[in-house]
């Protein structure tokens, strides 16, 4: 008995014990990144604005920081499409890179 006792021991001794393993991590699924959500909202509100719609605003956004290219009406609209893209959630900063193709009178 003791003999059986000595050779299911080693055996179980001879078998690699691993420890629980946490599963695999799989990365969340993708969702709608913050710029992408920047861009559209920018887009939304500029192209509703009184002040700036039908100007040709181009809207790039890089990690929150939106750059802002193109041409407005005015000096006012200009000013106007910053404060708008400022206002927007997770806008960091502004490039405001747009030319004003009319003076204000």
């Amino acid at each position: 008995m003791n003999r059986i006792l000595s050779l299911l021991l080693a055996a179980c001794l001879s078998v690699p014990i691993f420890a629980a393993q946490p599963p695999a991590q799989t990365p969340p699924p993708v969702k709608h990144s913050d710029d992408d959500r920047i861009y559209d909202e920018v887009r939304r509100k500029l192209a509703n604005d009184v002040d700036v719609k039908g100007a040709g605003i181009d809207v790039a956004v890089k990690s929150g920081v939106v750059t802002l290219s193109g041409k407005v009406h005015t000096e006012h609209g200009k000013e106007k499409a910053e404060k708008l893209t400022k206002k927007t959630k997770g806008v960091t900063s502004v490039v405001n890179n747009l030319v004003a193709t009319e003076s204000e009178k």
